[in-house]
């Protein structure tokens, strides 16, 4: 696992200053601490950081076919590289390392930019041809690999996997992108292919973008998508049988290491079922990390002992303090970005203790997407069924006016809580799910916000995201297109987000098996019964892992990553919500309303409303203004070379 970034001349070959690019490649020093390296021609600079992970001894990078003319930076895992080898050995391509990464050099060269249709893997790379005088870069189909770009005013094209790496090149503008501020407000994250500033894009999963010299930049190509057919008549028994078996497959790619390997174990479905599959495929015992909580309403550490008790692994628990929450300024220099999703925090911690005993964790992420696993997903499905009685003709106006007319009622339990209904009942699908997901839904941010900066935002709204999605998730299934809006949205933006710059802070490599592509478009096929049936969600992976897990593990309630963000607002962070919520930073911004931030802070100090998912979200926001906006310096984090 690691960091890769560069520098482009898209015009001709005016000369690569080293020094700006080794300032951009030791900013992700934390990516990669084990080597760096360099390639510099004219017009074109390339960096690496290393994380040793396979071929210690000559996987260096960047890395070069037989006659150099072919370079390539690559972050991530090819997992099928084994099985590439030969194939292209016997189209006359001669290797010199063991590393997968030599695989994406022949593979350009055999197959031009549909190379990445043979790749299964997490993967960000780019490659420089010199004979086509070509840049090619790609990321990998769900967007575990992060890639960021952005195209300078005098051509110069610039890429890294953080956009801390573009920062230090020192041309880049701050200009924040409004667009990315409505975004990051209703979802926690900005979406790709936005950035935060306006200069800078992401590049999208399943993308790849081609630069030729002489040539303006294009828009990324997509070469992949999921396709929920939904079209497999197969029973439940043989449907179990077959998803073990692609679980084991998954798995044991994902162990192919000469690093110390384990596993996160949250007592969770995913990750238990991620650490028996592996136990069952491993000669010593398994190592695996959890993170308890001094909070016993947030504390799942018993469950993952029972686990960790039955595979015999060798288990390392760390508790956390429930008032950890000195990592803010932390997260804010790692992400980048504004960044909002608080379980951050503990992924932090639990990276870190994984780092002290192993090199690469195998982690149970995109469970809940593939399986069916959220509870949003359960109440959806009831409202659409609501929904479905009505035509929307109907439902907008009569329920829209009820829902106007109704009030309020946080303090209610949900299902007195009419207003939400009526407003639910009023919107199409689309909107129901981005109005379930939103941290501050369309009323707050109206409230939230100036009239400058409504004025600036030019009516853009951020449900244009899951609009766009929508379009193209083919399937009128009410939970295929909401497991397609999360695979390209949540999954993307905040889970692979967090856990990428969560790990890499600590040079921890995190391997996700239950994103393979292969077994996510087998998934897809299934009906969603297979899914969510009745009110049991992740109903599949259960029934395949019953001989596997005990049902304590599988059927219990879900309980998350979470932390007590409401007792800490009241508590030992009442006086930093209020100096950080009403202080100078936000106000000079221009962008929010003073008055509302002050009700949100008294209301939520009175205990009249719960306003905390929305309090660290502006928390996050201002750590970012301080952390990455007033910071002249290049955004360096973590530990540099002398």
């Amino acid at each position: 696992m690691c960091g890769i970034t560069g520098i482009f001349d898209t015009r001709g070959k005016r000369d690569i200053d080293r020094a700006v690019l080794h300032r951009m490649n030791e900013s992700q020093f934390h990516r990669g601490p084990d080597e760096g390296g360099l390639h510099l021609e004219p017009g074109v600079g390339l960096g690496h950081r290393r994380l040793s992970i396979i071929d210690l001894s000559t996987g260096q990078q960047p890395l070069y076919n037989e006659d150099q003319s072919v370079c390539v930076v690559f972050n991530g895992e090819i997992y099928n590289y084994q099985e590439l080898i030969p194939e292209l050995q016997a189209l006359g391509h001669i290797f010199h390392t063991r590393s997968d990464t030599e695989v994406i050099v022949h593979a350009w060269e055999a197959w031009g930019e549909s190379c990445v249709d043979r790749f299964r893997g997490m993967f960000a790379f780019a490659l420089w041809d010199r004979n086509r005088e070509t840049l090619f870069l790609a990321r990998d189909r769900l967007g575990v690999k992060p890639l960021y770009y952005a195209l300078l005013d005098d051509g110069t094209f610039l890429f890294g996997s953080e956009l801390k790496s573009l920062l230090a090149h020192g041309s880049l503008k701050r200009d924040i992108d409004p667009c990315a501020v409505e975004e990051y407000f209703a979802l926690g994250y900005v979406a790709e292919p936005r950035a935060i500033f306006k200069q800078a894009r992401k590049l999208p999963p399943a993308c790849t973008l081609l630069l030729r010299r002489g040539q303006s930049v294009g828009e990324p190509r997509e070469y992949w998508d999921v396709r929920f057919t939904l079209d497999n008549p197969i029973n439940d028994a043989d449907a179990c049988a077959e998803l073990t078996h692609r679980l084991e497959e998954s798995i044991r790619l994902r162990m192919i290491s000469e690093v110390p390997l384990g596993a996160f174990l949250s007592g969770g479905v995913d990750s238990s079922a991620v650490v028996a599959m592996m136990a069952g495929q491993s000669n010593a015992p398994v190592n695996t990390c959890s993170i308890g909580f001094s909070d016993p309403a947030f504390n799942e550490s018993e469950f993952a002992k029972m686990v960790a008790d039955r595979y015999q692994t060798n288990h390392y628990l760390d508790m956390v303090e429930s008032d950890d929450f000195d990592l803010i300024d932390t997260l804010a220099k790692l992400y980048d970005e504004p960044y909002a999703d608080s379980s951050a925090i503990p992924t932090y911690r639990v990276c870190q203790l994984a780092r002290k005993h192993v090199t690469v964790a195998l982690s149970g992420d995109g469970g809940d997407e593939s399986f069916g696993g959220y509870r949003r997903y359960r109440l959806h499905l009831m409202e659409e069924k609501m929904r479905s009685a009505l035509p929307l003709a109907l439902r907008r106006p009569l329920f829209g006016t009820l829902g106007k007319l109704y009030p309020k009622a946080d303090w209610a339990p949900r299902v007195f809580r009419a207003k939400t209904t009526f407003e639910g009942m009023a919107r199409t699908a689309v909107e129901a799910y981005f109005n379930s997901v939103s941290i501050l839904r369309s009323p707050m941010r109206a409230q939230l916000f100036s009239r400058q900066f409504k004025s600036d935002l030019g009516g853009y709204d951020a449900i244009e995201v899951f609009n766009r999605h929508a379009a193209k998730a083919n399937t009128d299934d009410s939970l295929a297109l909401i497991q397609y809006l999360d695979l390209k949205t949540y999954l993307v933006g905040d889970i692979n987000t967090k856990v990428d710059r969560a790990s890499m802070a600590h040079s921890l490599e995190v391997r996700e098996p239950l994103m393979d592509h292969k077994l996510i478009e087998w998934l897809a096929t299934l009906q969603s019964s297979k899914k969510i049936r009745g009110q049991e969600g992740k109903y599949l992976l259960k029934k395949a892992m019953e001989p596997h897990l005990p049902d304590d593990v599988l059927y219990r309630p879900k309980m998350g990553f979470s932390v007590p963000l409401a007792r800490w607002f009241r508590g030992p962070l009442k006086q930093r919500v209020k100096e950080s919520l009403l202080g100078n930073r936000l106000n000079d911004t221009g962008y929010f309303n003073q008055k509302y931030l002050q009700h949100i802070v008294e209301a939520h100090n009175s205990g009249a409303r719960d306003y905390s998912a929305s309090i660290w979200t502006i928390l996050m926001f201002d750590a970012f203004l301080r952390n990455v906006i007033d910071d002249d310096s290049t955004g360096n984090f973590g530990h540099h070379p002398a």
